[in-house]
């Protein structure tokens, strides 16, 4: 098999299958105490699939800048807006960095702001779900990114569907951590009671998408012109 063709099974199982798997693990057979190593892991397979996108050293390294700037600007909205609840920028950022820079990129810029974040907000078995879940958001805008670059409407609308996303992969850890099981009843029990959350969540991800959208579109992209990323 060429280099190639295993990036490409690498960008399919990282996500969709090692991640979850991961996170699962620390669901159902590691100690309550394990979240810090599965956090750890799920960080390291981020990482891995961000540098499957890589083909020339140089290209690297400034895409390795051009990510940490975009993750440091994650972290810092988040803290900024810590006081109004379901009001974050996070995942505007996330979904600009995959629209331009690729759905690897959005994945890790997704799931590290998550990891790094909660030293400041707490950590705990909430964490990987969070980086699982803005990770998926990136990667999902990075297939995406056609469409969302030209339309202001689809990124709006990228942007609930993201709100809701995020709630149904959260909803998830709160069913598993409340009876140890998943019990579907339960499930629609907790998204229901997450109803106002999610509607202010997707309100705040398409307002920030629209504010910050095209001027962090234009920066990102004098930047792959200039810098060859």
């Amino acid at each position: 098999m060429t280099d190639k063709g295993s990036k490409k099974i690498l960008k399919i199982i990282i996500p969709y299958v090692l991640i979850p798997a991961v996170i699962l693990a620390g669901v159902f057979v590691f100690s309550e105490k394990a979240y810090a190593w599965i956090s750890l892991a799920v960080a390291i397979l981020s990482v891995g699939l961000f540098y499957t996108t890589f083909e020339r050293k140089k290209e690297k390294a400034r895409k390795i800048v051009v990510i940490a700037v975009m993750t440091t600007l994650s972290v810092v909205g988040r803290f900024v807006f810590a006081a109004i609840p379901g009001f974050k920028p996070i995942t505007a950022i996330v979904v600009i960095t995959a629209v331009w820079l690729g759905g690897e990129s959005g994945f890790l810029v997704g799931s590290l702001s998550a990891l790094i974040s909660n030293f400041y907000f707490g950590q705990g078995p909430w964490t990987p779900f969070q980086m699982l879940a803005w990770g998926l958001i990136g990667l999902f805008a990075g297939y995406l990114s056609a469409p969302l670059k030209k339309s202001r409407l689809l990124l709006s609308l990228y942007g609930i569907f993201a709100g809701v996303a995020f709630s149904l992969i959260m909803d998830v850890w709160t069913v598993l951590w409340y009876q140890g099981g998943f019990s579907i009843r339960l499930y629609a029990a907790a998204l229901l009671t997450a109803l106002p959350y999610t509607v202010s969540y997707a309100v705040s991800n398409v307002i920030f998408l629209l504010l910050l959208g095209e001027p962090f579109g234009r920066k990102l992209e004098r930047v792959k012109i200039k810098y060859g990323v």
